[in-house]
């Protein structure tokens, strides 16, 4: 394979089957698999575990864990623990959830910057095993350190993504992550923005753009037939519309098709109102924030993502075979 590429799981698949899917993008010379976590559904840990259980090579990535659920020490002894499973092959990535979600569970998402840095911070610290004592608003720990009685006891090379949308958040990615897992559902064109404010963020950690590893997630839909593709990944766009109008604003789709959204999804939205929905999707929606198409279409869209300073596109597989998007990426996408 001549280019990096990398396969993003959710909850469409039973878990087994997941694995094997897992099982045959390494076969296929993919680079890595990174689960998500983001609604009240799956949580990224328990495949993750699974995924690298049950392979020898791919690295196994968060896509993302939040910094509110789970405190820095615990988030640095979960991914000890997967490090303990599959040495140097785990990537910790991490965001800063969203709203309504979190505010319905109890969470007050105030100064997210700051909660970031804090919770990496210690996280970074505890996993190059020193002995952390640190006082901020968010994080508190006093004399803690990981402690392994049996085991490694030598910093683990597990790296920190951070899932950043938000012009803020990149430029904090820039400079204490190493690398950005940029989002889906955004065009391509919004990558110069990401950039610009990574490489700010880069400049104050006395790094560059080229330190900061740039994996994108990818909306992916392959089939043969077009219009089946198209459809395929037209009701996950309709529910980004609805539920996260800050990315779709980011990717600039118009406020208006925007208002019209909103004015028939409620959040959680019903079955029979993403339906209704849908049908105010055009196509030149859908094709502007994912790949989606023909093998050769949705190649040349991920090339548009790289063009654009995405390193490794983490292509989202939408459509009933999974095995077809890993084989269209297996030999590369350049022209």
């Amino acid at each position: 394979m001549t280019d990096r590429v990398a396969l993003y799981l959710q909850d469409a698949h039973p878990i087994p089957l997941g694995i094997e899917y897992v099982q045959y993008a390494e076969a296929r010379g993919f680079e890595a698999v990174w689960q998500a976590e983001s609604r009240l559904v799956r949580d990224a840990v328990v495949p993750m575990a699974a995924f690298a259980a049950t392979t020898k090579r791919i690295k196994v990535g968060s896509g993302v864990i939040n910094n509110w659920t789970r405190n820095a020490a615990l988030t640095a002894a979960t991914f000890l623990t997967l490090d303990d499973l599959a040495p140097d092959r785990i990537l910790l990535g991490i965001g800063a959830w969203w709203d309504p979600l979190a505010k319905n569970v109890g969470i007050d998402r105030r100064k997210p910057l700051l909660a970031m840095r804090e919770h990496v911070t210690v996280v970074r610290d505890l996993l190059a095993m020193q002995n952390v004592t640190f006082k901020g608003e968010f994080v508190n720990v006093s004399g803690i350190e990981l402690d392994i009685v049996h085991g490694r006891r030598e910093p683990r090379n597990v790296p920190i993504y951070i899932g950043a949308t938000g012009p803020k958040m990149l430029a904090l990615t820039g400079e204490i992550a190493d690398g950005a897992l940029l989002n889906y559902l955004v065009s391509p064109a919004y990558n110069a923005m990401a950039l610009e404010q990574l490489e700010q963020g880069a400049k104050l950690a006395k790094k560059t753009l080229d330190d900061i590893d740039r994996p994108q997630l990818v909306v992916c839909s392959v089939d043969h037939n077009r219009q089946r593709a198209l459809d395929a990944s037209r009701k996950l766009v309709t529910q980004y519309l609805g539920q996260q109008p800050h990315i779709m604003k980011a990717s600039g789709v118009g406020e208006d098709l925007l208002d019209e959204i909103n004015q028939i999804l409620t959040w959680p939205a019903t079955e029979e109102q993403i339906e209704r929905a849908m049908e105010l999707v055009p196509d030149d929606v859908v094709q502007m924030i994912t790949a989606s198409g023909t093998p050769e279409e949705v190649k040349a869209k991920v090339r548009e993502y790289v063009a654009a300073g995405c390193t490794c596109p983490v292509l989202y597989p939408l459509g009933s075979d999974v095995r077809l998007m890993i084989d269209t990426f297996a030999t590369g996408y350049s022209a």
